[in-house]
């Protein structure tokens, strides 16, 4: 089963991944600027080039805007909920793992994997029914950090949950009902924390397999963020949080 990456940075990141690329097209016209060093790197991998019209590119993608570049890749594959504690064990840090109950949207998933991979997260997990996968949308919205974050899909996040608490993990929900994340304590330890899909948040089976809920101070008239923005301040407080305990 083969895919596509679509846009420059994304596919300067595969190349530099070493990710498996079967052809680069590229737009009659578009090899300039970035896209020299793409075909350059291309090259020296013996990945075969193909100069396309534009409209090509257009009719493949969709009409998104692919920046005159795509690449034809094999699927993205998944990992397995093991890997990615194992992958933490290995650095000798507790685990951080984001689990995404449902979320929809593929900019919001590639922008939560953008900030996963900045925050120190070892790998997400998203369910394989009513949620986007890792699609070539995905990965453009991810600025290509689709290629360095570890993502599982699962069956079931209910039994995934109570299989991290078995590892050690605490499970925080965040949630308009919960504790105000500033005044939360223990965030620098073992975690797995839960965001919510667009528009209803985190289910009820999911909040209760959750050992405690978090909440992000909203002071004007909207009373929800989005997804992925969520996703970076519930990020960024647990690293400050685990930063702070290593000084």
């Amino acid at each position: 089963m083969s895919d596509y990456i679509l846009g420059r940075n994304p596919i300067m990141e595969a190349l530099k991944s070493g990710r498996q690329v079967h052809r680069v097209l590229v737009a009659k016209g578009s090899g300039k600027g970035s896209v020299v060093e793409i075909i350059s790197r291309a090259r020296d991998a013996r990945i075969p080039i193909q100069e396309v019209e534009r409209n090509a590119l257009d009719k493949m993608t969709g009409g998104q805007n692919h920046q005159g570049v795509v690449a034809l890749v094999p699927a993205m594959e998944y990992v397995e909920v093991e890997d990615i504690l194992e992958s933490a064990r290995k650095k000798g840090e507790p685990p951080f793992v984001l689990v995404l109950d449902e979320i929809e949207d593929p900019h919001n998933l590639g922008a939560i994997l953008r900030t996963a991979d900045a925050a120190g997260v070892h790998g997400v997990i998203i369910p394989k029914r009513r949620a986007v996968g890792l699609t070539g949308t995905v990965s453009k919205a991810s600025a290509g950090a689709v290629e360095y974050v570890p993502v599982a899909r699962v069956v079931n996040l209910v039994r995934t949950l109570e299989t991290l608490k078995k590892e050690g993990l605490w499970v925080i929900g965040a949630d308009i009902d919960g504790e105000v994340i500033w005044q939360s304590k223990g965030l620098s330890g073992s975690l797995a924390c839960v965001i919510g899909g667009e528009g209803r948040g985190i289910s009820r089976l999911i909040k209760e397999k959750c050992d405690y809920i978090v909440s992000i101070p909203m002071r004007g008239q909207v009373n929800s963020l989005n997804a992925s923005v969520a996703a970076a301040v519930l990020c960024y407080e647990i690293l400050r949080q685990k930063e702070k305990v290593n000084t």
